[in-house]
């Protein structure tokens, strides 16, 4: 080798050693400590949000069988008769798929309300309805009420949490004549 090449050599691995020197500081820490607490941070709050987000899927879902029990009762008198409610619950049931028949609970309601005080008093019957509706342009108007409610289970559970969740949706439709 010349004299040239080895001083080159030389001087390369001396400012290879230099630079290896200043890595030993803690300037890899951070990373570890960023590691650390991604894993016991970031995952359960991934996690947790992962929950709720099923939680508020299963409330959408309770909520929009009863307003399509709602809207099967609605379309006729016919419809919303007490007789028909077998049909209508199965309609508000059909519109949850990720329940299962037994878990979800259908309540449906047939009521009558005088035209002028919607939000007013509600009445079993239309003859009750009809005595008390009186007056000028005042009538009487058939309304259908679905209420739906199932528990919920959450996936991963949590100390100082409960062990299920109620959920519960109501709709209420005039029905058309």
């Amino acid at each position: 080798m010349s004299q040239r090449t080895l001083c080159d050599l030389t001087l390369f691995w001396s400012r290879l050693m230099a630079r290896c020197r200043g890595l030993r500081g803690n300037s890899g820490q951070a990373l570890i400590e960023t590691a650390v607490v991604f894993a016991f941070l970031a995952m359960p709050i991934l996690a947790g949000t992962a929950q709720i987000g099923l939680f508020v899927y299963y409330s959408i879902e309770v909520t929009n069988s009863a307003t399509a029990g709602a809207m099967y009762g609605m379309q006729s008198s016919a419809f919303a008769e007490p007789s028909n409610y077998p049909s209508l619950i199965a309609a508000a049931r059909a519109d949850a798929p990720d329940f299962s028949g037994v878990s979800l609970t259908v309540t449906p309601t047939t009521y009558w309300a005088c035209s002028t005080d919607v939000a007013g008093t509600q009445y079993a019957t239309k003859p009750q309805a009809d005595a008390a509706c009186t007056g000028g342009t005042n009538h009487t108007l058939p309304f259908i009420k679905v209420v739906t409610s199932a528990t919920v289970t959450p996936i991963i559970h949590c100390p100082g949490l409960p062990s299920s969740f109620p959920l519960s949706g109501s709709s209420v439709q005039e029905v058309l004549p």
